[in-house]
């Protein structure tokens, strides 16, 4: 899923301050997973504005949503017919949410709420780890479900650099060493003649130089 965190209290206060009537809008799906942009974070989001706005002895007039996700149109449009009543959007959705809603509603002014981080698995309650780069060049299959190109401090393919110490890694000791992990798995497997295949460095250019899409017409109306 892709996290996120919330910006800092000084720089939401900033991007309303010409505003008075402020719609909150949350994203019911990635980022509330994450206990960043749900309902719960959004109602949180708004009493702090309040009582911010309160204390500054200012105006302000907020509504509260959310909709099951930002990125998709079928949901962005239960806006519809409420986001023009509203001076400024505050998204509480990833990047790609904010440019959807921005799409849709090209008028409104929609600013972010939260920083977008990364592609994340929840670790346990609480703790979010990245494991996927999104490289475009999935190679799990061969390093027994764990991506060196992330989980290595150096994305190394072929193998540990040998300065790892105790299983930890040497850039960061608080840090697994992927290869570690890598060869440990394919033993238990009896899978570690996979490691004997030379491989080529990642292809980066897979990850585009611009952004990327997904076409499939199977899919398409």
């Amino acid at each position: 899923m892709i996290t996120a965190v919330r910006k800092p209290m000084e720089e939401i206060r900033g991007m309303i301050a010409p505003f008075k009537k402020i719609l909150i809008v949350g994203c019911g799906t990635c980022v509330a997973e994450c206990a960043s942009g749900g309902e719960k974070e959004v109602g949180l989001l708004a009493s702090a504005l309040r009582i911010d706005a309160k204390n500054r002895k200012r105006e302000i007039e907020i509504k509260e949503m959310t909709i099951d996700r930002q990125c998709v149109y079928e949901f962005i449009d239960q806006l519809t017919g409420i986001i023009e009543n509203y001076e400024a959007v505050l998204s509480l959705g990833c990047g790609a949410g904010v440019q959807a809603l921005a799409e849709i509603f090209p008028v409104a002014k929609i600013f972010p709420a939260l920083n977008t981080t990364f592609i994340g698995q929840t670790k346990e309650p609480g703790l979010w780890i990245e494991n996927c780069r999104a490289c475009g060049d999935c190679k799990l299959g061969d390093f027994a479900a764990i991506c060196p190109v992330t989980r290595c401090s150096k994305s190394l393919f072929n193998g540990p650099c040998g300065g790892s110490k105790d299983g930890n890694c040497e850039v960061d000791p608080e840090l697994p060493c992927a290869w570690n992990l890598i060869i440990t798995r394919l033993e238990e497997k009896g899978e570690l003649g996979r490691l004997e295949k030379i491989y080529e460095p990642v292809d980066w250019s897979k990850m585009g130089k611009g952004p990327r899409k997904i076409m499939r017409e199977d899919q398409s109306i």
